[in-house]
C-alpha cells in the first residue's frame, strides 16, 4: 500500500512508492489479459469521477479501470451541475462525499484544486490533472510504459518534445523519469520552456533535430491553444518544422527509440501522419497501460 491517503502529484512521491505502483500495474495489466477482465477486489467501495475540465481518455480510463476492480463510478461534470447555479467546489465535493464515497478523482483548469479537495475529503483524492500543475497518472503510465518496453529506467535519455510551459504531462514526467534515475531532456521553443525548467535542472533544447540522435524515447505534447493568452510561435509550418516529428528526422535515431503521446495527438503538427503506423509508435499501448496504472492507483488507495 501507499503511505499516502491521496495520489496529489509525483513531486509528493517517493522513488519506492513509484515502483510499487509500476508493480502493482504489472499485476493488473495480467487481469485486462484474462478472457473476464474483471476481479471483485473492490466490490462494494465507489469512486466519484469529478471533472470540471473536458476530458475523454483519463476519464473513462478511471472508469473503465475502477469498474474492473467491481468498483461502483459516479460521473460528474460541472457543466448542468449546481455549481453553474452558484453552487461553492466545497460544497458540491462535500454532498458527493455524503452519498459515501471512497475515492475522488478530480480534475480541474486551477492548479491547486485536488491538494484543496483533499484538505477536507475524508474520501481518498486522485489528482487527475489539475491546470499547469501536474497529472501524476499520466506520467505514472508514461514510465511504466518506457519500464515495460525497456526494461528499465535508470540511465535512459527521454526527450519530452512541444508545449513545456502549458504541459501538466511535462512536469509530472520529468519528476517520475528523475526519481527514477532517467535523464529527462525538455525540447522547445524558449518561449514555451518555463522557469521551474531550470529549476529541476534538466537538460533543455531548442530544435528536435539536436536531441534525435542521442535520446532512447521521444515523447511528444500537443499545443495546448486554450491555454495561451497570446501566440508563442511564428507559425503552426514553422512549429513543425523545428518541432515535429517525420518518418525522415526519425532516420537519424536510435533503432530501438520509442514514441509516445499523452494524446490527443494534433496529427500533422507535432506528429506527421506517417509516424501512425510507424513500428515503434506505443501511443496506443499507452492507453492500454493506462487502464491497469489507474486500477493499481485505486487498489492500492482504497484496496482491502
Amino acid at each position: 500500500m501507499l503511505k499516502k491517503k491521496h495520489l496529489l502529484g509525483i513531486a509528493e512521491l517517493e522513488r519506492e512508492e513509484i515502483e510499487a505502483i509500476l508493480e502493482s500495474a504489472a499485476s493488473m495489466k495480467d487481469i485486462l489479459k484474462r478472457d473476464i477482465p474483471k476481479v471483485p477486489t473492490l466490490r462494494g467501495k465507489t469512486v466519484a469521477n469529478l471533472f470540471f475540465e473536458p476530458s475523454t481518455r483519463t476519464r473513462t480510463s478511471f472508469e473503465i479501470a475502477a469498474k474492473r476492480l467491481s468498483a461502483d463510478v459516479v460521473n460528474f461534470s460541472s457543466a448542468g451541475s449546481s455549481i453553474s447555479k452558484g453552487e461553492t467546489l466545497k460544497d458540491t465535493v462535500r454532498n458527493i462525499e455524503a452519498m459515501i464515497v471512497d475515492a475522488v478523482v478530480v480534475r480541474h483548469s486551477s492548479e491547486g484544486v485536488p491538494h484543496y479537495i483533499a484538505s477536507f475529503s475524508k474520501a481518498s483524492v486522485i489528482n487527475a490533472g489539475d491546470g499547469k500543475h501536474e497529472h501524476p497518472t499520466q506520467a505514472l503510465l508514461d514510465v511504466f510504459t518506457i519500464k515495460e518496453k525497456k526494461g528499465y529506467i535508470e540511465g535512459l535519455n527521454i526527450a519530452i518534445v512541444g508545449d513545456i510551459t502549458h504541459s501538466r504531462v511535462a512536469r509530472s514526467d520529468i519528476l517520475a523519469i528523475k526519481k527514477l534515475g532517467g535523464n529527462p531532456i525538455v525540447v522547445g521553443p524558449p518561449t514555451m520552456l518555463p522557469l521551474y525548467v531550470e529549476a529541476l535542472e534538466v537538460e533543455t533544447a531548442h530544435c528536435i533535430d539536436e536531441v534525435i540522435p542521442h535520446v532512447d524515447v521521444i515523447i511528444m505534447l500537443r499545443i495546448q491553444k486554450e491555454r495561451m493568452k497570446s501566440p508563442l510561435f511564428p507559425s503552426i509550418r514553422e512549429y513543425s518544422r523545428l518541432f515535429g516529428l517525420n518518418r525522415k528526422k526519425l532516420e537519424k535515431a536510435k533503432k530501438d527509440v520509442l514514441i509516445m503521446h499523452p494524446g490527443p495527438v494534433n496529427w500533422g503538427v507535432e506528429l506527421s501522419p506517417d509516424i501512425m503506423d510507424f513500428e515503434r509508435n506505443i501511443i496506443l499501448e499507452q492507453v492500454t497501460n493506462g487502464v491497469a496504472v489507474r486500477m493499481a492507483v485505486l487498489y492500492l488507495l482504497i484496496g482491502p
